[in-house]
């Protein structure tokens, strides 16, 4: 794979001109470059042309999610986050998107060149991990959650019980974190004058990540390659029949009838061209859940990035996207969102992908 090289003229005609006048000069969707990051790592990202898709989800998928297969909980509210039926939604500019989550090794280029302090290693900073006293859901008044914030835990170490490996993706990272990586690319790629005025390295907006997620496909499906849950075989890491760490025990909740390998997290990728979708695009579905630029409404996503205050373009509580490897298969469609309690919160099932495209305007 060739070193990016993103010319100025070209990415300008690219991203901000109309796709008309682009014609012969707009890449093919998934055509992949690599960002130069220093250090011998590098980021890959893909091409994702203008397009349209059926955003959200059917009464049926609903239906499907919260029964015995998807095994998600009814009654939550979580499936209508997405909307009462799909619609129609035009990403209207091309974007390139990172072929995967952002890795541990590429976080930690970040930080190196930074110095980059995360809201979670600051003084009284805190991260959601899971913790190893757990040992079970029990009927009880009060349900004991497998994830609690443990002191001294961060993206350096999310308390996985193994070695924390730079082909993971970057977990136990906010927000507000995820946005300093995408200014830092940003500014890196500008300084060099690899990018132009008018572009940025950013998160996707939710209609952005969805479209992606989906992989071109037009039709209103539960995962990127159909509807069928066994399918997904050899293709994502979810809640499966993997032992936890030193336990012989698996997740006990709703989960795939299949090993995928990991009790845990998987290294970002780790399914090759079978996890990959129709734009190329990796671990959409399961493995960590994924972030977007938008403030989450509970009505479902929009088509344009939406915010908290349209007049102060805020975000206080972000969406993200995609499930994770402990969630059910119900938690891992192409449609499912959550929103997140602030800026500030991370968690090891929670990760990011970068997106350059359109500034996207923001406090």
């Amino acid at each position: 794979m060739r070193p990016v090289v993103f010319r100025p003229t070209f990415l300008l005609a690219l991203v901000l001109a109309p796709l008309a006048a682009l014609h012969a000069a707009e890449p093919k969707a998934g055509e992949s470059r690599r960002v130069d990051l220093g250090d011998g790592v590098s980021l890959e990202v893909v091409y994702l042309p203008p397009g349209e898709f059926l955003m959200g989800s059917t009464p049926d998928e609903k239906k499907w999610a919260t029964g015995i297969e998807g095994g998600a909980q009814p009654g939550t509210e979580r499936e209508s986050y997405e909307g009462e039926k799909p619609r129609l939604t035009r990403v209207k500019h091309g974007v390139w998107m990172g072929r995967t989550e952002v890795s541990v090794g590429q976080f930690r280029r970040f930080v190196a060149e930074t110095k980059y302090v995360t809201d979670a290693e600051k003084p009284g900073g805190k991260t959601q991990v899971f913790d190893p006293a757990w040992d079970g859901y029990h009927l009880t008044s009060k349900v004991v959650h497998p994830w609690a914030p443990v002191p001294g835990k961060s993206w350096r170490d999310p308390n996985w019980g193994f070695e924390n490996r730079d082909a993971f993706p970057v977990v136990c990272v906010s927000y507000n974190d995820m946005n300093a990586f995408c200014r830092w690319l940003t500014e890196r790629e500008r300084k060099a004058g690899r990018l132009p005025d008018g572009l940025e390295y950013r998160l996707p907006t939710e209609a952005e990540w969805e479209y992606g997620c989906r992989g071109g496909s037009k039709e209103s499906l539960y995962f990127w390659w159909g509807n069928d849950l066994e399918q997904g075989e050899g293709r994502l890491n979810i809640s499966a029949i993997d032992f936890l760490p030193g336990r012989k025990r698996t997740w006990p909740l709703g989960k795939a009838p299949w090993s995928d390998g990991f009790p845990f997290v998987s290294p970002v990728d780790h399914y090759g061209e079978r996890g990959r979708n129709g734009f190329g695009l990796a671990d959409t579905c399961g493995g960590v859940w994924e972030f977007v630029i938008d403030h989450f409404d509970p009505k479902g996503g929009h088509e344009e990035i939406y915010y908290e205050n349209a007049e102060t373009r805020t975000v206080t509580r972000p969406v993200c996207r995609g499930g994770n490897y402990f969630d059910v298969p119900g938690n891992a469609r192409c449609a499912v969102r959550l929103g997140i309690q602030s800026v500030t919160y991370s968690d090891s099932r929670d990760g990011f992908r970068v997106c350059l495209g359109r500034v996207v305007p923001r406090q």
